[in-house]
């Protein structure tokens, strides 16, 4: 992140919006003129079509717009966190180029984001949505996100979010991790609110994502908890996995013993002593992994000179200030 200069940086990432990009200009520009010092990033994902001529041509007419541009299609995620990188706002605000989002929800949400939150995040409550193929498939997906992370917010799908620059300062994104700064950032200590949007009907362009996006969702949702849960205490989660390996093996081993002593049966070509030995041999590995992925924690931590937690501020007074 770049030194502050500026009071509100607008993050758009697209990806084949051209018929889109020249309306949601003048929309940003409409909500923002006069309100705000602020700077439009708009990040070109790989288009394919005119969508790197129209911002050109923004860019010719309007300094306050840079546009940054991939050599490939990076996917969202990526192309948030390169305008999150470039952004010079002590605050940023995050939006799709689909024209779903309203940009004249961006004032409201920056004065609820005043009132003592780090993140306000934007809720579709009203989708204009494909219902079988979009809206059911976000609801599960929103639902499981709340239940696992306990970030108190709706739709973690939504772009339209507002944050201050210094909770992205330290966050890495991957994957689709991008609809997870809320956990992420909540886990550090910020504070995170939910302001209720207007969703509008794509009127221009296609739709990029479709169920393929839920199953995604779900693996970062597990490396999000993992993270969050055991990024510094990795044998913990692999000693509780080898802890029930070793408890089934015993249990196998218990009705092995039965199955020869009270009823007779032979140990020979019985399933439960494979059962029972595999078992075992999974208990040594996972404490293994587990012992292994700590010097892993421990070597990276160390070797960067990384703190394992998070200062909001730190609070000193000399003895002459008190005078």
């Amino acid at each position: 992140m770049k030194n502050e200069q500026l009071e509100l940086s607008v993050v758009v990432p697209l990806l084949d919006e051209e018929g889109n990009l020249g309306v949601l200009y003048k929309e940003i520009t409409q909500a923002l003129d006069g309100k705000f010092d602020y700077e439009i990033i708009f990040v070109d994902d790989g288009s394919r079509d005119s969508s790197l001529s129209v911002l050109e041509e923004i860019a010719k007419n309007d300094p306050r717009v840079q546009v940054l541009v991939f050599r490939r299609n990076f996917g969202q995620t990526a192309a948030l966190s390169a305008g999150f990188h470039h952004a010079k706002g002590g605050l940023i605000a995050a939006l799709d180029a689909d024209l779903q989002n309203d940009p004249s929800d961006i004032p409201a949400m920056i004065d609820k984001l005043n009132h003592g939150y780090d993140i306000v995040s934007g809720w579709r409550k009203d989708r204009k949505d494909n219902h079988l193929r979009r809206n059911i498939p976000s609801r599960l997906a929103n639902w499981l996100i709340k239940k696992i992370t306990n970030v108190p917010i709706h739709d973690s799908g939504c772009t339209l979010k507002i944050y201050k620059s210094e909770v992205l300062r330290e966050t890495k994104l991957y994957g689709e991790m991008h609809r997870f700064i809320p956990a992420l950032a909540q886990w550090s200590g910020a504070n995170v609110g939910e302001m209720i949007v207007n969703h509008r009907e794509r009127m221009s362009g296609e739709a990029k994502y479709g169920l393929n996006r839920t199953f995604k969702v779900l693996l970062d949702l597990i490396t999000v908890k993992f993270l969050n849960s055991f990024s510094t205490k990795p044998l913990y989660i692999f000693g509780l996995l080898g802890g029930v390996s070793l408890i089934g093996s015993g249990v196998s081993f218990i009705a092995l013993l039965y199955h020869k002593f009270v009823m007779g049966l032979s140990m020979n070509r019985n399933p439960l002593l494979i059962i029972s030995a595999m078992l075992f041999m999974a208990t040594i590995q996972f404490i293994m992994m587990g012992l292994l992925a700590e010097l892993q924690v421990r070597t990276y931590h160390e070797s960067q000179n990384r703190p394992t937690y998070v200062l909001r501020k730190t609070i000193h007074y000399k003895k002459d200030d008190k005078e």
